[in-house]
This record gives structure tokens, C-alpha cells and sequence, in this order.
């Protein structure tokens, strides 16, 4: 039976970390920024399981509006986060509990020192290209490679788009996967500015006008 999907773009809670970050991990594990930050193939997987278990577990979770999907593989069973999305809204700041003194041990021995400063670097190029006005910023958007074809990515985006218009939002995002760009741009967004970051490939910085 194929799977169907149980519920659309609600709110994630804490129990979902792990389903959200276990998502995400399959779906951008060869995105360009963690072929550079995590380069061992045989670890990949593992710790970008574990970045997105931290990205959203200490910030975007409790202090962001992260959206998820669920899907059942049929009525019997129970419902799986298969897709994704970490957001940001204008009033609050989901990654300020991800660079307190409390996380920077687990980034430490997750990134390691070698990368540590590098990837500290590539974080502020981002946060000097985001957009001075208030704005609604999604940070990683991801569905599960074996759901792809249900378009859970479109309808997650999707709903935090019709959220920015009803609050007359722009949206920005960026990504070093140039893949991705495409995507984006069928939904209005456009590249406003590309950085190139030493080893790990071109930013590419996207922005949606306010509706």
C-alpha cells in the first residue's frame, strides 16, 4: 500500500527531533555544505543526523516554527516524519541558543577544531547577506528520499510561503547546492547575491518580495 500522508505542515514538537533530524539527514547529506563540513563518507550520515538533531532540538524547534509531515505506510500503522521544514519567524531567533556557551561543546566534537573555524566563518558570510527588514528565513527544508514523489517539499514550502503573504513577509534562504536554485525560483524567490566560501562552493543567497 502506498503510503499517505496523515497530517500537513503541523508544528513540530521535541519528540519530533529525532524524526526531523533523521528526514533531514537523508535528504542533504550530499548537500555541498556537509560534503565540505563532514568529508569522511563513511561518518556522513551520522553527523549530519546529529547537526540537525542540535540544529533543531536547541533552536529551531522550541524557538523557531518548524513544520512537519508525517505518513502512514497504511491505516494500521503509525505515522513518520518524512518531511521537514525549519523556519524562522521575524520575532524571535532560533540559532541564538545554537551559538550559546551550552552548545559549543557538541559542536566542537561534532565539527571538530580543524573545521570549527572555517565553518564559523561560512555561518557569518550568511549572516551578513541576510536581509536587514523583518522577514521570515527558512534555514533547511528536507523530505525523505522515499516520499519524494508525493511533493511533501513543495506543500511544506509552500505553507510557510502563504503564512509570509498573509503576514505581508518577504522569505529568504540560501544554499551552496545549485540544484536547489531552480526550485526555489519556481516559487517566486530570486538569487540576490552569491558568495564563493573557500573549499565548500558558491553561496547562493535567495530572497521572495513580500506579496
Amino acid at each position: 500500500m502506498s503510503p499517505t500522508a496523515t497530517s500537513v505542515a503541523r508544528a513540530a514538537t521535541l519528540d519530533d527531533v529525532p524524526g526531523i533530524a533523521r528526514v533531514l539527514s537523508l535528504a542533504l547529506h550530499d548537500d555541498p555544505l556537509f560534503l565540505w563540513l563532514f568529508p569522511d563518507e563513511e561518518t556522513r550520515m551520522a553527523k549530519v543526523r546529529r547537526f540537525f538533531a542540535l540544529t533543531a532540538g536547541f533552536g529551531y524547534v522550541p524557538a523557531g516554527d518548524t513544520r512537519v509531515t508525517e505518513l502512514a505506510e497504511s491505516e494500521d500503522s503509525a505515522p513518520t516524519v518524512r518531511a521537514a521544514a525549519l523556519w524562522a519567524p521575524p520575532t524571535s531567533n532560533p540559532e541564538g541558543p545554537l551559538v550559546s556557551m551550552r552548545t559549543w561543546p557538541h559542536w566542537g566534537a561534532l565539527i571538530g577544531r580543524a573545521r570549527l573555524t572555517a565553518f564559523i566563518r561560512l555561518f557569518a558570510e550568511w549572516k551578513m547577506a541576510t536581509p536587514q527588514e523583518p522577514h521570515l528565513y527558512l534555514a533547511a527544508l528536507g523530505v525523505d528520499p522515499s516520499a519524494t514523489d508525493l511533493g511533501l517539499g513543495r506543500s511544506l514550502l509552500a505553507s510557510g510561503l502563504e503564512e509570509a503573504d498573509a503576514q505581508r513577509l518577504p522569505v529568504f534562504t540560501q544554499t551552496l547546492d545549485v540544484k536547489s536554485v531552480g526550485f526555489y525560483e519556481r516559487f517566486g524567490f530570486e538569487v540576490v547575491h552569491e558568495v564563493e566560501h573557500e573549499g565548500a562552493g558558491t553561496g547562493h543567497f535567495l530572497f521572495r518580495p513580500a506579496a
